[in-house]
């Protein structure tokens, strides 16, 4: 599984009334909590009307955490729309389910959440899991912090899919970028696949101001790594898509941050064409997330900023 993963969610599990208790409901909502605030998307089925559904003149009773999830996950924008599926709009949460279901079938979700009552109906798709069973369903324990992945373009998209679909903002972090080398230029594509969302993310790349080892290392003028980088990225950044670079004076680990999820990458976004070529991806606590973005945000001084230029 990538380290950002999508589920859909039947409005039943945010229904106090849903659970022998309150209690019940508090603890299973506090459970999945961490999980999609961390590692997770919801989709909003039929372009928003699942969101919809929680409005304040429902009738139905929604738990006080499961209105603070809610909230949280629209103002972090996990909730990206899908369009309809079925032609009938849902009017209860056996509908939702259905619903959902028949959005996998067209772009497949990691999993379908909802109640035990509607659960029991759906034994048949493995993809439903009840909110109180999920420490018993294969795919919700088959989660992973890290993730094992060829050095490939193919690799690097298909786990980074949700990211670069979704994320409002990316910072590839890689002391070694440079475009004009050959390792580097699958990264330049995978960049250019942001220009066709309609809302572009911002996009930043981070790298040192020099080149080499210790005992050949070069410092190319500000000029030098303009023209570099605006070389490497014509043809590529288009149709709206802005890239800020950042030349710093030395930094050496490589990170993937978002506003959605951050992603160790030991050997940083250069891909390889030898075999069996791997490497191990780790997803990042939120607040070492929030480190890293602030350690290399230039206000913070944790490094001293050498160069920035825009590329649009």
């Amino acid at each position: 599984m990538a380290l950002l993963a999508e589920y859909a969610l039947t409005p039943g599990i945010f229904d106090t009334t849903c659970y022998r208790s309150a209690d019940l409901c508090d603890v299973h909502l506090q459970s999945l909590k961490e999980v999609l605030l961390s590692e997770g998307l919801v989709r909003n089925l039929r372009n928003g009307d699942w969101q919809t559904v929680f409005v304040d003149g429902s009738t139905r009773v929604w738990h006080q955490r499961g209105k603070e999830l809610l909230k949280k996950l629209i103002v972090q924008k996990r909730i990206p729309l899908h369009p309809p599926v079925l032609p009938a709009a849902p009017t209860n949460d056996a509908d939702w389910c259905k619903e959902a279901v028949a959005s996998h079938s067209q772009k497949p979700l990691f999993g379908v959440i909802t109640t035990t009552e509607i659960a029991g109906t759906f034994t048949s798709q493995p993809v439903v899991a009840a909110i109180d069973k999920l420490q018993n369903t294969l795919w919700w324990i088959s989660r992973s912090p890290s993730i094992r992945l060829n050095r490939t373009l193919n690799d690097y998209e298909s786990n980074l899919s949700l990211v670069l679909s979704h994320a409002n903002s990316i910072m590839f972090i890689d002391p070694h970028v440079d475009f004009e080398k050959p390792r580097y230029t699958d990264l330049a594509k995978l960049i250019g696949r942001l220009t066709i969302r309609n809302s572009k993310p911002l996009v930043e790349i981070h790298r040192v101001c020099y080149e080499g080892s210790p005992s050949t290392r070069s410092f190319p003028t500000l000029a030098e790594w303009e023209s570099s980088f605006r070389t490497g990225l014509a043809g590529i950044i288009g149709s709206g898509l802005r890239v800020d670079v950042f030349i710093w004076d030395d930094f050496h680990e490589r990170y993937l941050i978002s506003d959605l999820i951050g992603i160790s990458v030991p050997y940083g976004f250069d891909t390889s064409s030898g075999t069996n070529m791997l490497t191990t991806w780790t997803r990042l606590g939120r607040s070492d997330r929030d480190d890293i973005q602030r350690e290399f945000d230039p206000a913070t001084n944790r490094h001293t900023l050498r160069a920035k230029f825009t590329i649009s």
